[in-house]
């Protein structure tokens, strides 16, 4: 296989998340011939209809790759210059789950077994799939998780707290503001105060960080605004119980908050040989709650270029992640 080829081919099927199937069928068709040429096993595993996780392994396996098949919008596809190819997902995940394939077929053509790979939905948004594979009573004693690491294998990785955050008032007209209550500066109110919530710095990962990543309500200007809503992103260094409360406490009388999705921060294995970093954003790691093994998180590519317009993936990091997962594999089997 070619890492290049596969790695564009992924980046023109569409996949923000929820509409995963057809990368997904793409991958299977992928993965046939090498289950059937090495005695392997396929299969979809279904997280809800119309959305399913792939998994293929060779031997029971003792050691699976995995990463994300999903992508966060606008869809664009992809190109390429003589050191990169762009498109979204280039680097988050398309890249990664090209080198995975072909780092497995090459161990493959040297009869190795005992690997599997598994490719999971719904990362970008809650993490349904891994919490679902999680479940599915199968699993292996190591995971090598893949995000872009720039091929560094990262020792930590912050968690995530999402919550939504609600008010409500009484519309009136603008010209009569006491016959109303604004919704929009009561949600305003409690941003101030929750923006004031001491957040949590560990050794390892460093300071928790915050975003008000969406803000909307109201109905026009000469109305007082009778509705008013937020979306609030953490990113954890720990298991985040503490700022959840603490927040809720902010908010007090002035809004409601909705817990979304909490996902802890994890601290990871290292290996021999490998330069280390630490990352600030989340992974399905947590989600897979150990049923998949001892996790390890590398992957070509960088975090600061995945989500952006200039989304892309450095040539010469996917043709040495081939070559890194396979010295992993090997170095995971040995021990």
């Amino acid at each position: 296989m070619n890492v290049f080829e596969l790695t564009q081919a992924l980046v023109d099927i569409e996949s923000i998340t929820g509409n995963e199937a057809p990368a997904g069928e793409y991958i299977a068709r992928r993965l046939s011939p090498l289950v059937a040429r090495h005695n392997g096993h396929l299969e979809r595993m279904v997280v809800e209809p119309n959305r399913f996780n792939v998994f293929a392994c060779w031997g029971d396996p003792l050691v699976t790759l995995s990463t994300h098949i999903d992508t966060v919008p606008p869809y664009f596809a992809s190109s390429e210059d003589d050191d990169y190819i762009y498109g979204r997902g280039a680097c988050d995940t398309r890249g990664i789950i090209a080198s995975m394939i072909c780092a497995v077929d090459d161990l493959l053509a040297k009869e190795v077994r005992g690997i599997g790979l598994l490719f999971v939905v719904g990362e970008e948004r809650n993490s349904a799939g891994a919490y679902h594979a999680a479940k599915s009573g199968r699993g292996s004693r190591f995971l090598i998780n893949g995000e872009p690491t720039e091929n560094k294998l990262a020792v930590g990785s912050k968690g995530a707290l999402r919550m939504e955050v609600f008010a409500s008032g009484r519309m009136a007209h603008s010209a009569y503001p006491e016959l109303g209550e604004s919704a929009i500066e009561k949600l305003l109110d409690a941003l101030a105060e929750i923006r004031r919530v001491p957040l949590p710095v560990d050794g390892l990962l460093g300071p928790s960080t915050m975003n008000i990543g969406v803000i909307s309500g109201g109905r026009a200007p000469n109305v007082v605004a009778d509705e008013a809503r937020a979306e609030l992103l953490i990113r954890l260094v720990d298991d985040g119980e503490a700022t959840r409360q603490a927040v809720h406490e902010a908010a007090g009388e002035k809004a409601e908050i909705r817990d979304i999705l909490s996902i802890p921060a994890a601290h990871l294995g290292s290996l021999p040989g490998f330069e280390t970093t630490v990352v600030a954003f989340t992974t399905d790691i947590p989600a897979f709650g150990g049923a998949w093994g001892e996790p390890y998180l590398l992957g070509p590519g960088s975090i600061h270029v995945a989500h952006t317009a200039d989304e892309r993936v450095p040539k010469r990091q996917l043709t040495d992640a081939v070559e890194i997962y396979k010295n992993m594999v090997q170095q995971l089997l040995r021990g």
